[in-house]
């Protein structure tokens, strides 16, 4: 997949994933279907968040790095939003039960740190 090809099918994927969670805010009642609202939520919301910082991370990489490979930022950008959203979501998750503390939040950034950390060490770049 080339460069360009590769950035147009994320920017189609955010565009339709912002769009699939702002149907499923206003289409789906979470008092009637909790399972399927709550899981269709989350996964749309996985979906567009993903592709957001993907495209956010990469333009500032892009930014900052002027003369490297783009490819190995893409690389980085969709592995460090997906950690970054999985953040998010598990915070909202302890957030909806009610868990959520300021020692959880920390301590789940720490453990997405540590993460980010092992693959920063296997990176052959």
């Amino acid at each position: 997949m080339t460069f360009k090809r590769y950035l147009t099918t994320t920017y189609i994927s955010m565009i339709l994933s912002w769009s699939a969670w702002l149907m499923v805010m206003y289409k789906l009642n979470p008092y009637e279907a909790t399972v399927l609202s709550l899981g269709l939520f989350f996964l749309s919301l996985f979906f567009a968040l993903t592709s957001t910082l993907t495209i956010l991370g990469f333009h500032l990489r892009k930014w900052l790095y002027k003369n490297e490979v783009f490819y190995h930022h893409i690389n980085i950008s969709l592995r460090q939003a997906i950690l970054l959203t999985l953040c998010i979501l598990v915070s909202l998750i302890f957030l909806m039960l009610g868990v959520l503390t300021w020692w959880n939040g920390l301590l789940l950034v720490a453990i997405i740190i540590l993460v980010e950390f092992y693959f920063i060490s296997k990176d052959p770049f």
